[in-house]
């Protein structure tokens, strides 16, 4: 398997550097760095104060993390959220409060997970008839509930 390399570059003297929190994880830990505080129904731009540049035909996903959906109703919007390989700007997560409690963010604070994956590009044609299928149009639900 090939080794791919994250670079990351600290715009923020707080910024932890994402890491793996367990061997064999496949998100690293995103943390913030400054105070946010988000009343329930709100959602927020939380700051990690980092950069990256991804590895060739790389995406980063920014994906909620269990914990925090779990105690606290809090989940990231536009998830999973795309970083392209081209974007160089701060890494910001956008969260939202479902729980019924004030919460609050603080610096330090492990907010979500990024998962590096590779992007398959593909040609583009237009046609004029797609082929068949099993499934065909069926969607939402069609396959049912059992």
């Amino acid at each position: 398997m090939d080794n791919y390399i994250l670079k990351i570059k600290k715009i923020d003297d707080k910024a932890v550097i994402p890491n793996y929190a367990h061997e064999g994880d496949a998100g690293l830990d995103l943390y913030a760095v400054k105070e946010l505080t988000l009343k329930p129904g709100e959602r927020g731009l939380v700051h990690t104060g980092i950069q990256i540049e991804l590895p060739k035909n790389t995406e980063a996903q920014i994906r909620p993390r269990s914990g925090l959906a779990l105690k606290n109703g809090i989940t990231t919007l536009n998830s999973p959220g795309t970083i392209d390989e081209g974007y160089r700007g701060e890494i910001g997560v956008i969260l939202i409060n479902h729980g019924s409690e004030v919460f609050k963010v603080e610096p330090g604070m492990k907010i979500a997970q990024m998962v590096i994956k590779p992007v398959v590009k593909v040609d583009i044609i237009e046609i004029e008839e797609l082929s068949e299928s099993e499934r065909n149009q069926n969607g939402f639900g069609s396959s049912g509930t059992r």
